[in-house]
Formats: C-alpha cells, structure tokens, sequence
C-alpha cells in the first residue's frame, strides 16, 4: 500500500532547505537506525556570546521522511538559542509538516535526536558541561522513549507498552513490553530497542520478555 505524505512533506522532501556539511562546525552528530534504514547528520556553527545557532546544515541518507523532518527540524532551530532548540520536539516537527504517516514518525524523532545530540556536543566541547550517560533505569527510559510504536505513530513509553526495566551488577538489560508474538511491529520494535541500548558502554546480554 502506498504511504499517503502531506503537501508540506512532499514541499521538504523535493527543496529540502539548509542541506549540506559545515566546514569546521562547532559540533556535529551522527544519529541513524540501520534497522530502518534511516541516518542523519546534522553541523552547526553557534554565536559564542548569545548560544544562539546561527548555521544549521544537515546530511540525510534514507527515505523522503527522513529529508522532510530534517529539513523543518534545521528551519525550526535556525536563529534560536541553543537551550530554545533543545525544547524543539519530535510532535512538533511532524505537525510542521502537516503530519507524518504513523509508520514514518520515527523520522521526526531520528531529526530531534540528531539536532540534540549536536547540541549535547557543543555544551562538552565549548561550555564544558557533563552528562549522566551511565547505564542505569532513567537513561535506559530515555532510549525507549524515541521507539516509536509504527501502528500509530506514538512512543512506546508513552503508551505504556513497557512494564519493566531492569539492570543487573553484569549490565544485563531486562525488558519487558506488552505486544503480543504475532504483532506485525513486534520485530522492529526489539531491533530498536536493541539497537538504541547497544549504545551505552559496556553493555552486556539484552532480553527482551513478552508479558
């Protein structure tokens, strides 16, 4: 079946606007989900007094989703403040678009994080700030809250589809969701949240439980 895109989509997918690679940025970021297919790379050049973003330019390599959302993500954070552009969210750079088909939503929450990432890497590299990125159940959270529920397009924090999360003293992850084992979204959800806890170091085993 074909996937229906609103005009506005179909407009940043043929002009996307600020495509390109910044020579020289004040930080970048590489976010991407092999296992859909989806990466996106995005530079930025900040004003040092103000934090204000003053150059945003973005690679994409994927569907026109992923193009579109990167695209009104770049509009969308250009001239603002780096604190103001941490604010930006996934819901909003889908409804900028007019919508996003609920199987394609993950790419508005692929641009967020892209955009965040970057700016996570100015505030290391240029104001010195340090993150909690350890391995434990807040953060675990956090990465689950970008896996988006592909039948309608929503995270599966937020529809309540995860009921625990554990860590053991090996880094042994335990997860336990809701669907059921003839799900048609079940695969791509476990190779998400796989994929997305892969990134934290010194990760051990990933079991992900039916309940």
């Amino acid at each position: 079946m074909a996937i229906k895109y609103s005009e506005k989509v179909i407009e940043h997918f043929q002009n996307p606007h600020n495509v390109g690679k910044i020579e020289n940025p004040d930080a970048e970021a590489t976010e991407g989900s092999p296992a859909c297919g989806d990466q996106l790379s995005v530079y930025l050049k900040v004003d040092p007094e103000s934090h204000k973003i003053k150059d945003i330019k973005f690679q994409s390599y994927g569907c026109a989703s992923n193009i579109a959302t990167a695209s009104i993500i770049t509009d969308l954070a250009m001239n603002k403040t780096i604190e103001d552009a941490k604010k930006i969210t996934w819901k909003q750079a889908a409804d900028a678009l007019g919508g996003l088909p609920p199987i394609k939503m993950h790419c508005s929450v692929l641009a967020v994080d892209a955009l965040r990432s970057a700016i996570k890497e100015y505030e290391k590299k240029k104001l010195g700030k340090r993150f909690d990125e350890g391995l434990n159940k807040k953060n675990i959270e956090k990465q689950l809250n970008k896996i988006i529920y592909g039948k309608i397009g929503v995270d599966i924090i937020s529809l309540r589809l995860v009921k625990y999360i554990g860590v053991d003293e090996k880094n042994n992850i335990l997860i336990e969701i809701t669907l059921k084992k003839d799900d048609p979204f079940l695969s791509d959800v476990k190779d998400e949240i796989k994929e997305r806890l892969h990134t934290f170091p010194n990760i051990g085993k990933i079991k992900i439980s039916l309940v």
